[in-house]
């Protein structure tokens, strides 16, 4: 039966080759990247956590141009005083304004988180990877020191150190360093069993033959073949970091007088959250959208990287 066509439509042969398709009907190819862009924002949970997560941050680096306040001043006209049209958020007890502490507090957390999160992946990958890469004594010696790390209370242990830092008590990189020291051993294990396979594989195998210095095959060959689990860990680390300085300095352990983060202001709200709750309620809400759009985030990276998730859509 011959078939039917419109004017503006010529049918092709079913034995034409398929060089003769044109770009346009092809279909289009997508990079690994590609694809996971496109299941990570399909989700609207993600859209929300990107979104938000730009607001904060942006919020934070242009919040002190705002404000006509700086955290430090004290406005000896307003001490404990509800939000007005001077000071947007109220202030403290000491008479300082809520909004510009709120702001730099803010900015702290999200230092500190990201640095933390920095650190404790890149420590994560390069002992995860080394051990498996290594095997034998090596590995059996970073397996004994993750495993005597995971039964030390790093809580206590931070708490400590801080309090016999002395001079440096309340230093923002020595919290860095004591908060990213005490949270790299579990992800270091998973990446560990993730590469134990890499590291067998025949082109691994034959750069060792070819005496490729072991960091250059660590780096280049190891390291890129897990990277979608350190993005989501890094994500992840973000978020824990964050709520890890904020429960610190809420007891007193992390940030210290006169430098304040979210984790201060929440110590010194909450004495008062229900008498005088416009201390509270602005650093508890910062951090409560924080945590949630990281949260958001990184659990769509996640489902977009893991090929058995069907939470990100099809391709």
């Amino acid at each position: 039966m011959p078939v039917l066509t419109t004017p503006n439509e010529t049918a092709m042969p079913d034995d034409a080759p398929l060089d003769n398709i044109t770009s346009d009907q092809a279909p289009a190819t997508l990079s690994r990247f590609q694809l996971v862009l496109r299941r990570t924002f399909r989700p609207l949970g993600a859209k929300i956590g990107f979104v938000g997560l730009v607001l904060i941050i942006l919020f934070a680096i242009f919040g002190p141009y705002v404000s006509p306040w700086s955290y430090a001043d004290v406005d000896n006209t307003a001490f404990m005083q509800g939000p007005s049209a001077a000071h947007w958020l109220g202030t403290t007890q000491g008479g300082r304004d809520i909004f510009a502490m709120s702001v730099e507090g803010l900015r702290k957390s999200l230092m500190i988180g990201f640095s933390v999160a920095i650190i404790q992946t890149f420590l994560a990958a390069i002992i995860g990877a080394s051990a498996a890469y290594f095997g034998g004594a090596v590995s059996k010696v970073i397996l004994w020191i993750i495993d005597l790390m995971l039964v030390i209370p790093s809580f206590l242990m931070i708490a400590i150190i801080t309090q016999k830092a002395g001079n440096a008590k309340g230093s923002i990189p020595l919290f860095i360093l004591l908060l990213a020291a005490f949270g790299w051993m579990l992800s270091a294990r998973v990446v560990r069993a993730m590469t134990s396979s890499v590291a067998s594989l025949d082109y691994v195998q034959a750069a060792r033959f070819m005496s490729v210095p072991s960091r250059a095959v660590i780096f280049r060959h190891i390291i890129p073949n897990i990277s979608s689990y350190l993005i989501v860990d890094f994500t992840l680390g973000l978020a824990a970091a964050v709520l890890a300085e904020t429960s610190l300095s809420f007891f007193g352990f992390g940030v210290q007088a006169p430098q304040t983060s979210l984790g201060t202001m929440i110590s010194e709200g909450s004495r008062m959250a229900t008498t005088f709750p416009w201390v509270f309620l602005a650093p508890a809400v910062l951090l409560v959208l924080t945590l949630l759009f990281v949260n958001f985030l990184g659990d769509a990276v996640r489902d977009a990287l893991d090929p058995s998730s069907n939470a990100g859509g099809q391709a």
